[in-house]
């Protein structure tokens, strides 16, 4: 599960700091137990973002089955993918 606040938590951090291998790391360690993924926006060809931003979009899945999927039920979710967005 993924609450509402530590989504928020997050993308404030995110738009703080910027998506880089360090940052993934933080998230890590702030976020016990939750995945994280840093790839392209255009890497994601479905799924909805639960939070968008200039820079970034941020998907949630659910790995309760024996692969990710991407979803939108923040009460199912247990990780995140961070989508960097090229800002021309």
């Amino acid at each position: 599960m993924i609450a509402q606040e530590e989504l928020e938590q997050v993308a404030s951090h995110v738009t703080t700091h910027g998506l880089s291998e360090q940052v993934i790391t933080e998230l890590k360690s702030k976020f016990p137990g939750k995945h994280f993924t840093w790839c392209m926006e255009d890497d994601i060809h479905t799924g909805k973002p639960v939070y968008q931003a200039e820079a970034f979009s941020i998907y949630v899945v659910n790995s309760k089955e024996h692969c990710s999927v991407l979803t939108n039920d923040l009460d199912s979710a247990s990780g995140y993918v961070l989508a960097e967005t090229v800002v021309d």
